[in-house]
């Protein structure tokens, strides 16, 4: 995206939470982009970052493998915040001393302030409570610095060189859990770095566009649209930049939720004007599944089957070479980089197949879910796509544990339409990151009009969260778990019992599989 002022830099360390650093400069309306840690400082001060922040990291400076900037950074002239293992490492290449003290602290923890800095304006006078996860500690600040506060397992939790506008913290402001986090974070933005709120929704349709027709040019695209607000979003986004040159794709892989074609017919072919194809495959996508049990390679077969079929689609359509995907942030960091764990794979981005005929085209590849929705409603897209929950694109493939057969599919569809009316019922639609009913490919016994039968569980899941990277379950109303085991088991054929999953993430993902 071009043009942008007031960019953020924010060097990943190997965290899963350097996206939600991203994430909450976003939310202060000042654009933020994830580099590298062994990004060149000549590219990094080439882009004349408004501020630098050095994410937290899974490993100790002292460590072996321990990943480091180049130290002329710090007479670069850039404002610099370092967490977590930033604050380590800078108070390492600066002259300071980190130290295995064996009172490492995880959780949350009570800071007490010692000393004024940028950083606290907004804070209480004396004690805050805030997220720390860390085993070592500084306990000697690099010369200059100055210590402006502690925690019982940290003697310097943070610490700052004001004239040289280099700060550091110990513990996690961007996780909900540390009280006024988002708070320090506008302080270094605004009154540290001086950087302005000028990163809007509109700013970032405009890019996109540009960034599209740049790309595109006069080719034909192809638009791999599934009904979710990610798909939905990019393809309205790539209609507003190239118009009739977009051809919308809808694949009705006989694993999507209940009425989805409908509704993607509806916005797009009636509201829009787009034009669309149908093509109904569950009959393949069924096909590639048959004996699958393994979720990964659940996810790259129906990956593989997808770009497949649009392969065969782009012959009907001339010079279709481009296609477009609704690939988000969270998405390519739970696939892995270099420095993050594989999580698991998403079927559009480490699902697809090498030697595929397209040149991909993913306008929200740098956006988290809460940026996209309001795109979407700056885009005119309707209310009911641009809250739907989230959906994953392999569809209810991935909520079976087991073989997906068109049996266990129909089950679980019906279950997850109870699920879906059952909680907007209850109002808590908006409310909820996601809930949705699983089918864990085993039977169990149970008494129906006195009868035994054995049949499948369904697993209820509900959960909270801002972004996907973590997330709480859902503490759900007994009167609504109540009735929806007496929906799921008195309506839905081949359900026997109704479980609960009250698993956060870490240690579980959203998603069963």
């Amino acid at each position: 995206m071009s043009d942008i002022p007031a960019t953020v830099l924010v060097v990943d360390f190997g965290a899963q939470y350097a996206q939600l650093i991203a994430r909450r400069v976003r939310q202060a309306r000042v654009y933020s982009e994830i580099v590298r840690h062994d990004t060149p400082l000549a590219e990094l001060l080439a882009r004349q970052p408004a501020g630098i922040i050095l994410s937290g990291g899974p490993e100790s400076v002292y460590g072996s493998w321990a990943p480091e900037v180049d130290p002329a950074l710090y007479d670069a002239g850039v404002p610099i915040l370092g967490i977590c293992y930033g604050a380590q490492l800078l108070t390492r290449q600066l002259g300071g001393t980190v130290a295995h003290t064996g009172r490492g602290e995880y959780g949350r923890t009570p800071l007490t302030r010692h000393r004024p800095s940028a950083l606290f304006e907004d804070f209480p006078p004396t004690v805050t409570d805030v997220w720390m996860s860390h085993a070592d500690s500084i306990t000697e600040p690099p010369p200059g610095f100055e210590a402006t506060a502690s925690t019982p397992g940290a003697p310097i939790a943070a610490l700052h060189h004001a004239e040289r506008r280099i700060h550091g913290v110990q513990f996690h402001p961007e996780v909900v859990h540390t009280d006024r986090g988002q708070q320090l974070l506008e302080r270094f933005l605004f009154d540290v770095c001086d950087a302005s709120p000028t990163w809007t929704h509109t700013n970032i349709i405009e890019s996109s566009v540009q960034a599209v027709q740049s790309q595109v040019e006069a080719g034909r695209v192809l638009c791999a649209l599934s009904g979710g607000v990610d798909s939905a979003v990019a393809a309205a986004l790539v209609h507003k930049a190239v118009g009739d040159q977009l051809t919308c794709v809808f694949v009705d892989t006989g694993l999507m939720r209940a009425g989805e074609g409908e509704q993607v017919e509806e916005t797009f072919r009636k509201q829009f004007h787009v034009d669309l194809i149908h093509v109904k495959a569950a009959d393949r996508f069924f096909g590639v599944l048959a004996g699958v049990t393994d979720p990964e390679r659940k996810r790259k077969a129906i990956g593989e089957t997808f770009i497949r079929i649009f392969e065969e689609v782009a012959r009907d359509v001339e010079d279709a070479r481009f296609l477009v995907q609704g690939t988000l942030y969270p998405d390519v960091i739970e696939s892995g980089t270099r420095d993050a764990a594989n999580i698991k794979s998403h079927h559009n981005v480490g699902g697809l197949p090498e030697d595929m005929a397209f040149d991909l085209v993913e306008p929200l590849r740098a956006l988290f879910k809460d940026e996209v929705r309001a795109v979407g409603e700056e885009l005119g897209l309707p209310e009911e796509i641009v809250w739907r929950q989230p959906f994953p694109g392999p569809g209810l493939a991935v909520r079976i544990v087991g073989e997906v057969t068109a049996e266990r599919v129909a089950i679980l569809r019906a279950a997850d339409a109870i699920v879906v009316e059952e909680v907007r019922r209850a109002g808590l639609y908006r409310d909820l990151w996601q809930s949705f009913a699983v089918l864990p490919a085993v039977r169990t016994v149970g008494v129906m009009g006195d009868g035994r039968t054995y049949a499948y569980p369904i697993v209820i899941r509900a959960v909270r969260s801002d972004d996907a990277m973590t997330a709480d379950w859902a503490r759900l109303p007994y009167e609504l778990l109540e009735r929806l085991s007496n929906r799921i088991i008195n309506e839905v054929d081949g359900v026997n019992r109704v479980a609960l999953d009250i698993t956060s993430k870490p240690p579980g993902t959203i998603e069963w599989e």
